[in-house]
């Protein structure tokens, strides 16, 4: 048990809306031998050729460990649980893509030299793995009234400075050893875990500080025995930890602490405003001493989330000879406090001492692949009725139409992989209607193509937070004039125009036309897009079928029918602008960026994102 501090109740914390699904029981189950003492075969195999995290991959793990005292106290040593754990990490590194393990202190009960000398030997299952872990001294490990200050120990002995030399993840120590940090490499780019001892003399500030100073572009995992206490509150070495160095520090986005339980978070905003994640992880009060259960992080940067799960591999690899009610109650732990996702921006949270480059801008002429017919960007600003320049060369220019004195604006805003660095502003209203939009001129080569060999549009948008359905929604991004009546088409509904790449009022993209081998519409429909946030869309055809892709991603209504070419009944293209009956009916309410349309299909890598 830990002693003099206050076992105050700790609430557990709302889980995330987006968990990652834990209940892996099959698989932990068919892998029971995790609970035996010899490294299992399966183990063996995985990690044979050495311990190799994928440092590419967006998505990986990082595993956590807290209080393991109970398990080495004294006489009644049993390495069993951890042991367990251990041999876990091996056997789903590669399925988990686990990077790190980090103890977070009470390592031992006594700190006494035999009980180090047990856990250190569980330790070399890694070791002989070259698996990357930290650990650090809680107060059961030293003497708790000392600090960093306090020269050699059992502690020291076992887990010092020497152990971790030589280990590729190994970043460095302090001058007295009760301080590491280490280094890996994971979504392709540097991460640094800070593994701070129980208490931190003025030295150990300092050189926590230089570490720091040391890798400023860095994100950082501090991780030591006491910082959270309860629910949204810290201890008071928790308090002045915080104030030291974590505030100051924007580097530090998550700390790791045991020591209290039962589990919990908090969350608090540094000096430079952004929000600091602090977990409290310990279950030496549930059975078996906590079992030796491990925390699994597992990082996601294409969702910008870290989904967390909490799981005894000793207990699971026993089921196979059945559970007793104790162990049924800890197969899984699902609470709140244990199983959850944290929502991060990794980039913009990042920002601040790491920014990511912006994109530059490409030339025009990049963009003009094989078959282009025409290509609109907006680098800046478009004279009240001017033109803009087909960049194809194709003459296919446009013009200016205003409705109820209707203007355009212009932005720098623009989808981060957008060719062009400009967008035009649409500020269109459905009742009464009001807008400015975008015309082909009058015998422009685009008016008269029917693309029966295939083509690709794209474009680029946003939609504003005031986008309301009632008076934004159907407004054209591009399409094509002339009804079905003008085409001599007249399944369907006839007034409906020839093509349009349109928004419903839900914000799903809809490209619904006449192909030449239809009488009727055909219609591909993509997924609600949110406000606030750029989109690129690009409706490819083959010559026979039809992909509406949404950010390069092919949507799921996709219609199966063979659909060739577009109809046209030789009248104008628009950007911006709807027609119903060959009248102007809704005008986009929004900004439009690029705009590219090629005579061919166009694989994904051919697109302007690219």
């Amino acid at each position: 048990m830990c002693t003099s501090h206050d076992h105050s109740q700790v609430e557990p914390a709302q889980a995330g809306a987006g968990r990652r699904s834990f209940l892996r029981a099959t698989a932990l189950l068919g892998a029971a031998a995790t609970a035996s003492v010899a490294l299992p075969a399966a183990a063996e195999a995985a990690s044979a050729s050495g311990w190799r995290p994928d440092t590419e991959s967006r998505r990986f793990t990082l595993a956590v460990m807290p209080d393991t005292q109970y398990l080495f106290d004294g006489p009644s040593i049993d390495p069993a649980p951890i042991e367990a754990s251990l041999r876990y990490l091996l056997e789903h590194g590669r399925d988990d893509n686990i990077v790190f393990l980090s103890h977070l202190g009470d390592l031992t009960q006594n700190g006494a030299k035999e009980e180090f000398a047990a856990i250190s030997e569980a330790f070399g299952l890694l070791d002989r793995r070259g698996v990357g872990y930290s650990v650090l001294a809680g107060n059961h490990d030293i003497k708790s009234s000392t600090d960093d200050q306090r020269g050699p120990t059992p502690y020291l002995d076992a887990f010092g400075p020497q152990r971790f030399k030589g280990k590729p993840t190994f970043g460095g120590a302090s001058s007295d050893g009760y301080h590491t940090y280490h280094l890996f490499r994971a979504a392709g780019r540097e991460w640094l875990v800070l593994a701070l001892d129980w208490r931190l003399s003025a030295k150990g500030y300092a050189w926590a500080k230089d570490v720091l100073a040391q890798h400023p572009k860095t994100p950082v995992i501090l991780t030591t025995h006491e910082l959270v206490v309860a629910e949204e509150e810290l201890s008071d070495h928790g308090r002045q930890l915080w104030d030291q160095l974590v505030d100051g520090h924007d580097q530090i986005f998550l700390t790791l602490n045991g020591h209290y339980w039962p589990a919990g978070r908090a969350t608090r905003e540094n000096a430079a405003g952004n929000a600091v994640h602090l977990h409290l992880t310990n279950y030496q009060n549930r059975y078996f001493g906590g079992a030796a259960m491990i925390r699994l992080y597992h990082f996601d940067l294409d969702r910008n989330v870290i989904d967390v799960e909490t799981v005894s591999p000793w207990i699971l690899g026993r089921a196979e000879k059945g559970l007793n009610e104790l162990e049924r109650q800890e197969l899984e732990l699902s609470g709140d406090a244990d199983r959850f996702s944290v929502d991060i921006d990794f980039a913009d949270r990042f920002s601040g001492f790491d920014p990511e480059p912006a994109r530059a801008a490409r030339p025009a002429s990049a963009m003009l692949v094989r078959g282009t017919a025409a290509y609109w960007r907006f680098d800046s600003a478009v004279p009240g009725t001017g033109t803009v320049r087909d960049l194809s060369g194709h003459g296919n220019d446009l013009t200016v139409v205003s409705v109820g004195g209707g203007t355009l604006g212009w932005s720098a805003d623009h989808h981060p992989d957008q060719p062009g660095h400009g967008s035009l502003e649409f500020q269109g209203y459905k009742s009464p209607l009001k807008g400015a939009y975008l015309r082909t001129v009058d015998g422009a080569p685009l008016n008269s193509a029917t693309f029966g060999g295939g083509y690709t549009i794209e474009a680029f948008y946003r939609l504003p937070a005031d986008w309301d359905p009632a008076h934004h929604a159907w407004s054209g991004i591009v399409g094509r004039t002339g009804t079905g009546r003008d085409a001599g088409k007249t399944a369907d509904d006839p007034d409906e125009p020839l093509a349009t790449l349109s928004l419903s009022d839900d914000r799903e993209p809809q490209w619904a036309m006449r192909p030449l081998n239809q009488e009727g519409i055909a219609t591909n429909w993509g997924q609600e897009t949110p406000l606030e946030t750029w989109w690129h869309l690009a409706v490819v055809n083959d010559g026979r079928h039809t992909t509406l892709y949404v950010e390069g991603c092919p949507v799921v209504r996709n219609p199966s029918a063979t659909a060739t070419g577009i109809a046209s009944a030789g009248l104008p293209w628009l950007l911006g602008g709807y027609t119903y009956a060959d009248k102007i009916d809704q005008i986009l309410h929004g900004r439009l960026g690029d705009v590219r349309i090629v005579a061919r299909a166009l694989p994904v890598t051919s697109f302007m994102t690219h």
